[in-house]
């Protein structure tokens, strides 16, 4: 067995059909290129999988096309790291109308962003997710909301097509793995996270290097963000049912009086959520053009993700988003009337 591989005695983790499988590795044998798409304003999981997948397809002799829909289309500085990232072109040179299309953890179509029409037009679109929210679009869904990341469907896959994985491909595949179990610390860490985990590992990847350029490094500038941030925060006591809620914002405004791109944001709602006299975690983001980006946690007895997905967004119970076009206060307010204990 190649270092890094799944056995392929191994029965499949997942509860994916198995003529989905099969569908699927059937399509990828037959396909010449490949056109590979991820959520927008990608995260590790996101981008980690879409790449690691783009590298060994391009190994097997595959053209492979990868991209993700931003109108300023530039990877997270966090991510920056990651092989495999010559794939990438920007969304005006994807192609209009692939033969076979693959999106990695994004639960609706609009998650795409301007490589939405393309799916619209591919002939065959494979979707690779494990949000609970996904809405079922594509021609072929990998949907599972028991995987703790999309990179887990993406390793299995490669198990089917029998390609290999080597360190570059583990990194990627472990980056979306540690983001979305929260470096092991989630609920969705179960043994066979692990499992994979070992597998990568065991490639010869660095894991203390890729926790340092995930979590251990920011400008300077971001310190000032943050502060600015948590001196906004807000503790309200008495939403969800008086399990409490955490709040805060961050403006564009404050973005460009440090020169901060919009993905430095991401990390503030790891902070905000430690409080301990609330379950739920949120933080309202204004994006470039004026729209607030919207993240929420919880700490398990509030079901996040399906006041998220009542907004239009999506995700998971303890993990989910959205995007509002209303003000600061109409947008908390609106969210703050969704959530309760969950049942």
């Amino acid at each position: 067995m190649t270092s890094g591989v799944r056995p392929q005695t191994q029965p499949p983790a997942y509860g994916v059909r198995e003529a989905d499988w099969r569908r699927a590795v059937e399509l990828v044998r037959d396909a010449g290129e490949v056109a590979l798409v991820c959520h927008v304003t990608p995260d590790g999981d996101a981008l980690g999988s879409m790449l690691g997948l783009g590298m060994a397809l391009r190994r097997a002799g595959k053209r492979v096309t990868a991209s993700f829909g931003d109108r300023r289309f530039s990877v997270p500085r966090m991510l920056s790291f990651l092989p495999g990232q010559d794939l990438l072109v920007e969304p005006a040179r994807y192609p209009a109308e692939p033969a076979l299309m693959i999106s990695f953890d994004a639960p609706t179509v609009d998650r795409l962003g301007l490589l939405a029409p393309n799916a619209g037009k591919a002939r065959e679109l494979i979707v690779m997710d494990h949000h609970p929210s996904n809405t079922g679009f594509g021609t072929l869904p990998l949907v599972d909301p028991s995987a703790a990341s999309t990179s887990m469907l993406v390793e299995e896959l490669m198990a089917r097509l029998g390609l290999e994985i080597d360190r570059d491909i583990a990194t990627c595949l472990y980056t979306g793995l540690v983001t979305d179990t929260g470096s092991f610390r989630h609920a969705s860490t179960t043994p066979a996270v692990h499992e994979m985990a070992a597998r990568l590992v065991a490639t010869g990847l660095r894991t203390d290097e890729i926790a340092r350029e995930v979590w251990d490094r920011s400008p300077f500038a971001y310190l000032k963000l943050l502060g600015a941030a948590l001196e906004r925060a807000t503790l309200d006591q008495q939403a969800a049912g008086g399990l409490g809620m955490v709040w805060t914002f961050v403006p564009r405004a404050d973005r460009a009086a440090y020169c901060l791109p919009y993905d430095e944001c991401e990390g503030i709602i790891d902070v905000i959520r430690r409080s301990d006299e609330s379950d739920v975690a949120v933080v309202l983001k204004e994006d470039d053009e004026g729209a607030w980006q919207v993240s929420t946690r919880s700490k398990g007895q509030v079901d996040v993700g399906r006041a998220c997905t009542a907004l239009g967004g999506g995700g998971h119970v303890r993990a989910a988003g959205f995007t509002s076009h209303d003000s600061l206060e109409e947008t908390i307010a609106r969210f703050r009337s969704l959530i309760g204990p969950s049942a």
